[in-house]
């Protein structure tokens, strides 16, 4: 009886032996007979899925397209930003998954350009799953003199839910939660115990240049005769590099109102450079750290954190760069 369960047991490791066997040379001879072609597209098509796969829920590389975060980060520097953190989108632009995190002050965020024009959901997941893939170097989302289309914005969260912030001839003042003064953005740093390079172009000297040329284009608009003070002014402006945009708006839209008060455009454009920027609950105030050459929370108020898709980590290029984003 032992002998011949013996014998099954023999013959039967002897069967799954050979099958096995058999397996592997006939998987032998299909990889003999497979195109060398076909093997790299295969390899090519898993790798790719690879990276996309970490580049869509754990870290996706990102070229920087401006100037605006200067010095923290410059003009085409290539970072690594934390998908996971704030929750990553399940697909490229569709349903964003839940996070560890919500984003905090003075942290590196990357976010929805909120004037962003899509060209449909096929192109936009198309385009950033190239960018993905070729780990930033592939953008076919160009406008029609061939620059890369801001989909996404790259700042500085400089302010969360409950802060203010008003502009002072190109410097934020800040009024936080709770805080009855308004204070300089640098005593509000030292206060919340953060730190983060605020970068200056503009000459404080320039601010009476701009006065007068931002009143000369009130008085153009408004049809009425320009002082020639005023027309000198806005000629000298012309020729002038850097500019405080906003401040010239701010005073634009201040003489407008003063010379008719009536007038409700006016009067909104102008109270809200007086009352500032409110910071409501679930969203955040992002900042470029090149204050001069930023389109910011400035222009379009302040981001939902729904929209806050990762945050800065690692600067992997250039090479003499290399190293963690503060």
């Amino acid at each position: 009886m032992a002998a011949s369960w013996q014998h099954a047991l023999v013959g039967f490791a002897e069967r799954v032996l050979t099958r096995r066997k058999q397996r592997r040379i006939r998987k032998r001879e299909r990889q003999k007979n497979k195109n060398q072609i076909l093997d790299w597209i295969e390899a090519f098509v898993w790798a790719a899925f690879v990276v996309l796969l970490i580049n869509q829920y754990l870290l996706q590389a990102y070229q920087i397209p401006s100037g605006s975060m200067i010095p923290t980060l410059r003009l085409q520097d290539r970072i690594f930003v934390n998908k996971l953190v704030y929750g990553p989108e399940l697909l490229p632009g569709m349903a964003k998954l839940p996070g560890f995190a919500e984003p905090e002050r003075a942290e590196v965020v990357i976010f929805e350009n909120p004037s962003y024009i899509s060209r449909g959901t096929a192109f936009d997941i198309l385009q950033r799953v190239l960018y993905m893939i070729t780990l930033s170097l592939v953008d076919i989302d160009r406008d029609e003199f061939g620059r890369p289309r801001a989909h996404f914005l790259i700042k500085r969260a400089a302010g969360v839910a409950g802060d203010r912030f008003r502009l002072e001839e190109g410097f934020m003042s800040v009024k936080p939660e709770g805080e009855p003064e308004w204070m300089s953005e640098d005593a509000f740093a030292e206060l919340a115990g953060v730190e983060y390079p605020v970068r200056r172009m503009v000459d404080e000297g320039a601010y009476e240049l701009f006065d007068r040329a931002a009143a000369a284009v009130a008085y153009r608009d408004l049809g009425v005769l320009v002082p020639d003070e005023n027309a000198r002014a806005l000629e000298e402006l012309r020729g002038t590099d850097v500019v405080d945009g906003y401040y010239l708006d701010e005073m634009r839209s201040y003489t407008l109102y003063t010379a008719n008060p009536s007038d409700r455009r006016y009067r909104a454009r102008s109270e809200r450079y007086r009352i500032g920027w409110y910071v409501p609950e679930g969203r955040v105030f992002p900042l470029g750290d090149n204050r001069d050459n930023s389109r910011d929370a400035r222009s379009f108020g302040a981001v939902h954190t729904d929209e806050v898709l990762g945050r800065a980590m690692f600067r992997y290029w250039p090479l003499d760069r290399i190293g963690a984003v503060d």
